[in-house]
């Protein structure tokens, strides 16, 4: 392809001329971050416009639900490390076009969302990537120089004040049938049994109109979408070159999947999210620091902002012990801080010790907070601390069995933990400090997985 020639062919004289900017972002394809460039004959003048001057770019994020999720954090990464190359990234969210629905990857037609729903889901949005943002210049920012600003806006804010006959008279009229009823978003749609709504099929034109409305008011000439959105990067390609004569380019991200290929995202089903309720810091943890090893050397160039030397030494220290899985904690403890912070980082390992290490003193670590991210779904019971209370007692009422009688057998058998030690005699009465954690909660565990939490007033 034509980005990695440019980049083999003109590497040191590219650091010769441009010794003092770091403004080549196309350098990130050696990263896997950007994956393609739209149009690719066109890629020495991307490149010659990034090393010139500091360039806008922006990407889109659809507030269908109220929070980002993991295939969305790769396009927020993207955007961070051009801020950090000197450029001036624009985080979009279509508040007003959420209420249309992309159809690209869609079976069937989004469900009508109502716009008090859109709106909370904006701001929940706003208020995520504000925290990134801000996560990223303290904790992954070391230069002394001033980053420049991510704006994050809405295009509800144009779009409210836009009349429907001006659209399309004014834009409507740029976009040919016949292109339009050619894009693989839309061919697919239009063969399935379902069809395809005239609102949805306006999608492409209503992003196209943002990418013209960005240029015209930011003169942003770069669009970063995931590679599934080549299509509407195209459509605004087109839109902007036919209607002001400019040359503006488009850069794709690699979409994140799971191991047997299947999109990760609010589409599929299975979406790991950024917004710490619904996926809690410890959760996303956990899903980084499960990664295969095909993943995680693939990972550790997309998700974290590690330099080159660092990340090969880093995939050599892996290689050399994979079973101590020192790749998967890099870019688990990276993402994580990026997305909830040093507390929500130093959370997540402690509620990590306190399940998997199986001490009582990793319990005892907890804090309450960690306790309701960790067993938010396990049942729960209050009791009052009376004097002979046994272990028996506590699984009766946290009603751990269906009978007393089954508690005794499954205590006897072993299958029993209190604050993750084993107890096999039903009639031992309870002692503080070892039944009962100094922040008076007792977890007990029947078998592996099931959790009860008993809170004690005392």
């Amino acid at each position: 392809r034509i980005i990695k020639r440019l980049l083999e062919a003109t590497r040191i004289r590219c650091l010769r001329r441009y010794a003092t900017s770091n403004r080549n972002i196309l350098t990130l394809h050696e990263r896997g971050i950007f994956q393609n460039v739209f149009p690719e004959q066109y890629t020495p003048d991307l490149h010659s416009h990034l090393v010139k001057q500091p360039q806008c770019m922006y990407c889109g994020f659809d507030p269908t639900a109220d929070s980002l999720h993991i295939g969305n954090l790769l396009a927020v990464i993207a955007l961070l490390h051009c801020q950090r190359a000197g450029h001036n990234p624009i985080a979009l969210i279509g508040g007003a076009t959420a209420q249309i629905g992309d159809p690209t990857g869609r079976k069937t037609e989004r469900e009508i969302i109502d716009t008090k729903t859109i709106q909370h889901n904006v701001s929940a949005i706003r208020k995520s990537l504000k925290n990134i943002i801000e996560n990223h210049e303290l904790y992954f920012h070391n230069a002394q120089e001033k980053l420049p600003q991510i704006r994050i806006l809405d295009n509800a804010e144009w779009y409210d004040r836009l009349n429907v006959i001006e659209f399309l008279a004014k834009v409507g009229r740029r976009f040919r049938m016949t292109e339009l009823i050619h894009k693989s978003s839309v061919v697919n749609r239009l063969n399935s049994p379902e069809g395809m709504s005239f609102t949805e099929f306006t999608y492409q034109i209503f992003q196209a109109y943002d990418w013209l409305h960005l240029y015209r008011e930011y003169n942003c000439n770069i669009q970063i979408g995931g590679n599934d959105q080549l299509g509407n990067i195209v459509a605004g390609y087109e839109l902007i070159s036919d209607t002001l004569n400019k040359r503006v380019f488009g850069l794709t991200v690699p979409l994140i999947t799971t191991s047997s290929g299947e999109k990760l995202g609010k589409t599929a089903g299975n979406a790991i999210w950024l917004n710490g309720d619904k996926t809690s810091p410890y959760e996303l943890y956990q899903y980084f620091l499960n990664l295969s090893d095909v993943d995680s050397q693939s990972y550790i160039s997309l998700f974290t902002f590690l330099p080159p030397n660092e990340i090969k030494d880093a995939i050599n220290k892996y290689k050399k012990n994979p079973e101590e899985r020192f790749l998967q904690k890099k870019i688990a403890e990276s993402v994580v801080k990026l997305v909830h912070g040093v507390d929500g980082l130093e959370s997540a390992i402690r509620c990590t010790k306190a399940l998997w290490e199986k001490s009582p003193e990793s319990l005892a670590d907890l804090h309450e907070s960690d306790l309701k991210m960790l067993f938010k779904n396990a049942a729960g019971a209050e009791m009052f601390l009376d004097p002979g209370t046994s272990i028996l007692d506590v699984i009766v009422h946290a009603k751990c069995f269906g009978t007393p009688a089954d508690a005794v057998n499954k205590i006897k058998a072993g299958g029993v933990y209190v604050n993750n030690r084993r107890v096999t005699e039903p009639h031992l009465v309870l002692i503080p400090g070892e039944h009962i954690l100094p922040n008076n909660i007792t977890i007990i565990r029947i078998g592996k997985k099931n959790h009860y939490v008993v809170r004690w007033r005392i």
